[in-house]
């Protein structure tokens, strides 16, 4: 059975120490849609994981992008950052958020400012490219000790101050 909490995106996954546990978002307090870690042999099964704990219908035409946008993070972690990662995908009541964490050297300077359109037939340098393009909004805290990007989507028809569904104006 599906929950809603406030109106938000939310399908509880079972959490990493109880199958019954629904994994809490460390820093909103809220419950998180999925919080796991991943390793080489996972990618397709965490964007499955991603794609059935986001609602098709709230999400609109905005969920393959968002889904596809987590996968090349998740990629990019495995390929380019010892191969596993952690990842923690939450709602509020106007988005949807995923944080995609590594352990690995960092990302270099060259790759940390937003990027722009990779050229036809150079190799890599499109995952976060594509997130820039699919997110509305895309951080990055990275360091020696490892990254975390983070991916927003604002839920169509959502007021962003507010997280109120936009009705509409009344008239009055």
């Amino acid at each position: 059975m599906e929950e809603t909490v406030d109106q938000d995106v939310l399908r509880p996954a079972p959490g990493p120490e109880s199958p019954d546990a629904t994994p809490v978002h460390s820093e909103t307090g809220r419950p998180a849609l999925l919080d796991r870690r991943f390793g080489r042999d996972e990618i397709t099964v965490v964007r499955h994981e991603v794609t059935a704990r986001l609602d098709p219908v709230l999400l609109a035409d905005r969920l393959p992008g968002f889904v596809l946008a987590i996968n090349e993070v998740i990629t990019n972690a495995v390929l380019h950052a010892g191969g596993q990662g952690r990842i923690v995908l939450w709602s509020t009541g106007s988005a949807v958020h995923c944080t995609v964490t590594d352990s690995g050297p960092g990302i270099p300077e060259q790759y940390r400012r937003p990027p722009t359109v990779p050229e036809a037939f150079e190799v890599g340098g499109r995952g976060i490219w594509l997130a820039h393009q699919l997110c509305d909004e895309v951080t990055m805290a990275t360091g020696p000790i490892g990254t975390t990007i983070g991916l927003s989507v604002r839920l169509p028809g959502r007021n962003t101050a507010s997280g109120l569904v936009n009705e509409g104006a009344s008239a009055g």
